[in-house]
């Protein structure tokens, strides 16, 4: 999963093709309950791309997007949000799955 550098880099990657960002942060004990199951569910959804988006990093778009729980999930097709999966609540793996399959509907 690449992590983002900068908003400008958020913004170029999101115009084309499909995107899952996940926002999270290091400290962030939820983050890393759902961290072993992260690979199994990227290679289940290869026709998607991974990105992580540190929370502490851009706090600002976390703020424009309404995102003040982590982990959370956003998913983009061709520059168009598609789904978002935010809450301060843990995330099983199940709930991510689920997430993800519902954007392919």
């Amino acid at each position: 999963m690449e992590k983002m550098q900068t908003i400008e880099q958020y913004k170029e990657i999101i115009k084309e093709g499909k995107h899952i960002m996940m926002f999270s942060a290091d400290w962030c004990p939820d983050c890393r309950v759902i961290e072993p199951a992260l690979p199994e569910i990227e290679a289940n959804h290869s026709e998607y791309t991974f990105h992580y988006v540190d929370r502490d990093d851009f706090i600002d778009l976390c703020a424009e997007l309404s995102i003040f729980g982590i982990p959370s999930f956003v998913g983009y097709s061709n520059g168009e949000e598609t789904g978002r999966f935010v809450s301060k609540d843990r995330k099983t793996k199940e709930e991510i799955e689920e997430f993800i399959n519902g954007l392919n509907a």
